[in-house]
């Protein structure tokens, strides 16, 4: 497929009394499904808290869960779709809620288990065990009505939310839910054969686009509850910092202000609007303990990383790389600098609380919804099962939101004022207190033969481990997201390749391809050096170390050829390439530049994606478009620099975004495959940086091997 382009909410009930009301309603069928995990079906007539994947009410109302968050990324239709293709109705047709917390079945197994959004992992999770629960439900419906109607199963159909028998015989889904709900649950099922997908591969409109454009969708923001109040949060200019003291006084004053409350992140004032809290909260006064972070600045970071000690963690090495280098008549070598980057969500921080009777009610944009109810849980010493958690849309993630400070403040300030809260941030508070994409320092070098090939290569990289921090995974322990696409697909007789985790001392988020953004951007680079510096063309020279790498191979060779890469690129432009494979999908990418007053200008990126088969090749498109527009925005100009722990960024005017006249032509391909689905939020995210990089060498026979681009080539 070539292409080239220039909201369910669910009233919330606890899970006891969820299973003590079900018996007593109307029939319905709800089935859950986990890897690993025993299958339970429970019966139910009306939908309040959705605890399985699938819920046919005995209206014939069909509600499909979304297991994962939806930010933009498309899982509230691409995941339905998978289930909706098993169980035979029209996706169009059928309701969406996004699952409440319940790490047992809703759990993400390719990040441990934890009901998380992230990682580019929503389809590959769901691709199978999706697919088994629309697949059961299907099979017990026919079960039920085969027995109502005394045939065999193999004479029945269920398709369009319909079973269909001999002589005319026909019922609902929803009329058979309840008998179906007292069946024993399938232990195997029957999949469909990709050849007969009607719903699964096929271009599909999103479901939550009209709610968006009509204004109905519910975002974070948007969140409203009879007698909230809104909340204001002052916290310390250097993350990390505590109060040593406040005076409230002038605030309580102000006009609608309720309250003005400490609580471990900061003070907040409290009020009947957000603007009554906002402005009171410029009155307050507030002594701070600054801690240690007031001696961070990015020079003092940047000389750490670069001369960290810290113990070296191998990741592989073949050969003994170190000693070819030694005996080399001709060594290259390079150091690649990407820095400290924020996520800048278009909607900021925020959540709502709701404490009353010792029960505590969230409602708000997270990616990680059993995390925010243990996080809470914990901070207000009480039991998770007295906390329940609703999810909206969220106004974008890029793995910010699966931190969880916003919540729990939330949750402090409605439990410390006792009553419904919306807690909002600025602006200048999400820019200024982010959990940041670490600073990272990658050193490579390489042997090189007669023949300009590598003989040998070393590749170390220095950063912090945000995995450590996060789920407190041991300094000893290897960080898998700090060693994404570390390992290039290039044929080199002899490589070591090791990963220091060094803390800076600032706390780090995950952030958009995580560090498959940091490893591609040096090992990109580092191979176009190569291809310069032997005389070769660096698409020839790539294809010459990939004998062994056909999926690689194809995806480079088609960018090449769609980008027209072996004719000349029109006047005054120049052309870059980079591939990279990231959470399992085999990406390439041409950019195509042009520079003026050492101002980059990106006209286009051809982008070739084999990503195996695909749920919604619409949101696959969409998705790396978004990708290369986030991708090219940090690669351009964003950072984030401190000096005395202070972050000097606040807004859009000094961590500027792309412009809709700075987008370039995108030229998207999705290479036909029937390999397992690859995720696609992500790579290209990572992989475009390199591509422009690449190009700017092209144009300009400077190697900027810092971040962003356009400060670094001003300095070159």
């Amino acid at each position: 497929m070539n292409t080239t382009f220039q909201a369910g909410q669910i009233a919330s009930v606890d899970r006891r009394n969820f299973l003590k009301s079900s018996s007593a309603v109307t029939g319905g069928l709800l089935l859950g499904v986990t890897l690993g995990l025993p299958l339970t079906t429970q019966a139910a007539g009306m939908l309040y808290t959705p605890n399985a994947w699938v819920h046919i009410a005995d209206d014939n109302t069909i509600t499909l869960i979304s297991a994962r968050s939806e930010m933009g990324q498309g899982v509230y239709t691409s995941m339905p779709m998978l289930i909706a293709e098993e169980l035979n109705v029209d996706i169009r047709r059928i309701k969406v809620a996004i699952a409440p917390p319940d790490g047992k079945v809703y759990g993400n197994a390719l990040l441990g288990g934890p009901q998380l959004t992230g990682g580019s992992t929503s389809v590959r999770d769901g691709w199978e065990k999706l697919r088994v629960a629309g697949a059961q439900v299907r099979e017990m419906l026919v079960a039920a009505a085969a027995d109502k109607w005394k045939v065999s199963a193999s004479q029945l159909k269920a398709e369009n939310g319909m079973v269909t028998g001999p002589g005319g015989k026909k019922a609902t889904y929803g009329q058979l839910a309840e008998a179906a709900s007292k069946l024993p649950v399938p232990k195997e099922v029957k999949l469909k054969d990709p050849g007969e997908f009607k719903i699964v591969g096929k271009p599909t409109k999103r479901l939550d686009t009209p709610a968006k454009v009509n204004g109905t969708a519910e975002f974070g923001i948007d969140v409203k509850l009879p007698g909230m109040v809104y909340a204001s949060l002052e916290q310390c200019p250097v993350i990390g910092g505590k109060v040593k003291s406040f005076d409230g006084a002038k605030a309580k004053g102000m006009p609608g202000v309720i309250d003005v409350v400490q609580i471990p992140d900061g003070v907040a004032v409290v009020a009947d609007s957000y603007w009554h809290a906002r402005k009171a909260r410029e009155t307050l006064a507030v002594q701070w303990d600054e801690g240690p972070g007031a001696s961070i600045n990015n020079a003092s970071m940047l000389e750490g990383i670069r001369n960290a000690t810290d113990k070296p963690l191998p990741l592989k090495a073949v050969g003994d790389a170190d000693a070819v280098i030694k005996g080399a008549a001709k060594v290259v070598k390079a150091e690649y600098v990407s820095p400290l980057l924020a996520h800048a969500t278009m909607e900021p921080m925020n959540f709502t609380a709701s404490y009353s009777n010792g029960k505590m009610a969230l409602i708000g944009p997270t990616q990680w919804q059993d995390g925010a109810q243990g996080a809470v849980a914990k901070a207000l010493d009480m039991k998770p099962e007295d906390i329940t958690l609703r999810t909206t849309f969220l106004g974008g993630g890029f793995g910010r939101r699966i931190d969880l400070d916003f919540i729990v403040q939330a949750a402090q300030i409605s439990k410390a004022v006792n009553k419904p809260v919306k807690l909002l941030w600025t602006r200048e508070d999400d820019m200024t207190h982010d959990f940041y994409r670490p600073m990272s320092v990658h050193q490579l070098a390489a042997a090189v033969g007669p023949d300009g090939k590598p003989t040998a290569m070393t590749f170390r990289m220095v950063s912090q481990s945000v995995t450590g921090r996060v789920f407190g995974l041991p300094p000893e322990a290897m960080d898998p997201l700090m060693s994404e696409a570390a390992l290039a697909p290039y044929e080199i007789p002899a490589t070591r390749h090791e990963i220091v985790k060094h803390d800076s001392g600032l706390r780090v988020g995950y952030w958009r391809s995580v560090s498959h953004a940091l490893n591609a951007f040096a090992n990109e680079s580092f191979i176009d050096e190569l291809a310069a510096g032997a005389g070769k063309d660096p698409y020839a020279y790539r294809m010459s170390l990939l004998e062994k790498q056909p999926r690689f191979a194809n995806v480079l060779k088609m960018a090449a050829d769609k980008a027209g890469w072996s004719t000349p690129a029109p006047a005054g432009r120049f052309r870059g390439i980079a591939l990279m494979e990231g959470y399992d999908t085999y990406m390439a990418q041409v950019a195509e530049i042009s520079v003026k007053d050492k101002q980059i200008t990106v006209h286009k990126v051809t982008v070739v994606a084999d990503l195996g088969r695909m749920i919604n090749p619409d949101t696959v498109q969409a998705q790396i478009q978004s990708s290369i527009v986030f991708g090219l925005t940090a690669a351009l100009n964003s950072q984030i620099t401190l000096d005395k722990g202070r972050v000097q960024q606040s807004n859009f005017g000094d961590y500027p975004v792309l412009r809709m006249n700075e987008v370039p032509v995108m030229d998207i391909t999705l290479v036909p495959s029937t390999e397992k689905p690859g995720g696609i939020g992500e790579p290209a995210t990572a992989l475009v940086a390199p591509a422009v990089a690449n190009a700017l060498f092209a144009a300009t026979g400077k190697r900027v091997r810092q971040l962003p681009l356009h400060e670094n080539l001003a300095r070159a």
